[in-house]
């Protein structure tokens, strides 16, 4: 584990039950604004991130804190995650799913150094599960070492984040997947998305929009309990390093099928925005849905 696992761990605990929890199937229309199209944000979110950043600052670790909402507000504080080091914060994902008293959400922390995630908890609190990874030292659920383990018996099973994709990319990468995979509806959260890869609830799942505050921490907790994260053309993942798109995988041969087919569907490679990524247009249609 992590040196900083327990006050980071205890941090998330105390936020979500300060500014999240209480508000969770409690909110007024008032609460929850649109900060950009389709895009929702609530008194939960702006709430649980500043008390996470004025927390994250008196660890002392002389790390800048870099929230999601804070870039809704200024996305320059995006232009250079690679130096120094930073505490990267998803306050409150799967937002969209809170603000309509729905689960799956959570909350996220990644402790990144010179661009490179050292360390990242995502923190379930309907279940008061915590799941936490060190770079080089494992994963862990609430404490107990996880390995992915093998796939049960059957089709593997894929979930697609493809609802920022035009209707006829979707459309291919769906039929292309569907060869192979079981497809079962997105959690519509990346903290959940990155937890069911390890527990072997899905074996692959698929993303085109790739925010940091989004992956930065999953994407290492799969890593060290041994599944695998790549960008579609195969590079590793890498926190700001402008491609677009994850493929993460939890077994060997899923992710080897699944990686065959983003290079037969040649899955576009580069971010159209590098922040609030625009739908990728697929050859042959000219316009964004």
């Amino acid at each position: 584990m992590h040196e900083l696992d327990a006050p980071v761990a205890a941090l998330l605990r105390s936020v979500a039950a300060s500014a999240v929890l209480p508000r969770f199937r409690n909110l007024t229309s008032g609460d929850i604004e649109e900060k950009s199209p389709g895009e929702l944000v609530t008194i939960a979110d702006r709430d649980a991130e500043e008390q996470l950043t004025t927390g994250l600052l008196a660890l002392g670790q002389r790390a800048r804190v870099v929230g999601e909402e804070a870039c809704a507000v200024d996305p320059a504080l995006l232009s250079d995650l690679a130096t120094g080091s930073i505490w990267l914060v998803d306050p409150l994902d799967g937002t969209a799913n809170f603000a309509v008293g729905r689960e799956p959400f959570g909350l996220m922390i990644a402790l990144l150094v010179d661009g490179v995630a050292e360390a990242g908890w995502l923190y379930d609190p309907v279940r008061d599960r915590m799941c936490h990874a060190a770079r080089g030292r494992g994963a862990f659920i609430d404490e107990v070492a996880v390995r992915v383990g093998q796939p049960p018996p059957g089709r593997p099973v894929a979930s697609l984040a493809t609802q920022f994709m035009t209707a006829a990319l979707r459309a291919r990468v769906e039929q292309g997947f569907a060869e192979i995979f079981e497809l079962v509806p997105i959690p519509r959260c990346a903290a959940a998305h990155y937890p069911r890869l390890v527990l072997g609830e899905n074996q692959i799942s698929l993303f085109q929009r790739t925010l940091p505050w989004d992956h930065a921490a999953g994407a290492l907790f799969l890593i060290e309990a041994g599944g695998h994260v790549a960008r579609w053309d195969g590079s590793p993942y890498r926190v700001g390093d402008g491609k677009i798109g994850i493929l993460a995988g939890s077994s060997g041969p899923s992710w080897l099928a699944a990686r065959a087919l983003t290079e037969r569907l040649e899955l576009p490679g580069e971010y159209i925005d590098a922040v609030y990524a625009q739908p990728i247009i697929a050859p042959g249609n000219p316009s964004p849905q």
